[in-house]
């Protein structure tokens, strides 16, 4: 299993968790901790092996409950290995979708996809290829909240515990973006900060760039301004087209998203305010 957690910093953390794990019959197989110096804040991601048997893990959850009180923390336990259950969100482009489903199909993502949703039809295709059930949900004007209350049980049908929103463009209601806090990554097409909304790559022509990318973050009400899970990016050379650079960020936002997904699905992300703590494999 794997235990993430964080908690105000203190000497000794590290011996008592690993104590704790040890006295409860459980064998550390890898552990990586950092310690925030300005705010002096203690992140750490341990995966357990304990004896294969419902009754030791939930005797270890249970138990570990005053520990993580009396030390301040937030903590959550998870089952290492377990396929994580995404719901995928997509519009026209095809590149980041096609993407996650090969590297899923390959095993590269530890994913099990049971839904596609799009607001409009294109990918349909797509879906069927995987076998994965593709529904249109789309999204009028004066009919957006009314469409989203179906995209958020639509996810909460198929048992998602991960959505990902593959250049799913489309701007989310604040209470859906609530209901799905924490879960739900979504890529931008450019490198946020900068050239936030539409048409990024043409703003980054415009102002003359010498680097790319893409960004991958947790969705919130605010646009584009959730915390950052990762980045990529490549140089933009003189002669490079808007053409060019929307070439050289589709791979850019490939590798940004898939990256970012894993480390979820792996359970290597810990949130805290408007960051991330990325314990990378």
């Amino acid at each position: 299993m794997i235990l993430k957690l964080s908690c105000p910093d203190r000497p000794g953390l590290v011996a008592t968790l690993a104590n704790f794990i040890a006295v409860s019959g459980g064998n550390i197989l890898e552990m990586s901790q950092f310690t925030d110096p300005i705010e002096k804040w203690f992140f750490i991601r341990i995966h357990i092996d304990l004896e294969d048997t419902e009754e030791k893990r939930q005797a270890l959850i249970s138990t570990f409950e005053s520990l993580g009180q009396s030390i301040k923390a937030e903590w959550e336990f998870r089952e290492s290995g377990a396929r994580t259950r995404t719901a995928i969100l997509v519009t026209k482009a095809a590149h980041c979708l096609q993407d996650l489903l090969a590297r899923t199909y390959s095993g590269d993502l530890p994913l099990d996809i049971p839904l596609i949703l799009g607001n409009r039809e294109d990918l349909a295709p797509i879906a069927e290829r995987y076998g994965i059930p593709f529904r249109h949900i789309p999204v009028p004007k004066d009919g957006k909240e009314a469409a989203f209350a179906d995209y958020q049980s639509a996810i909460d049908d198929s048992g998602a515990e991960l959505i990902v929103l593959a250049r799913f463009m489309q701007i989310l209601p604040a209470d859906f973006c609530d209901a799905v806090h924490g879960r739900a990554i979504n890529i931008h097409h450019s490198f946020l900060p900068a050239f936030v909304g539409a048409n990024p790559y043409r703003q980054a022509y415009r102002r003359g760039v010498k680097i790319i990318g893409a960004t991958a973050h947790y969705v919130t009400s605010e646009l584009d301004a959730g915390p950052i899970i990762d980045q990529e990016v490549e140089r933009v050379e003189h002669f490079h087209t808007p053409e060019d650079l929307m070439r050289l960020g589709r791979d850019c936002e490939c590798l940004a998203l898939s990256r970012a997904v894993r480390y979820h699905a792996n359970d290597r992300v810990i949130i805290r305010g408007n960051k991330t703590i990325v314990f990378r494999d």
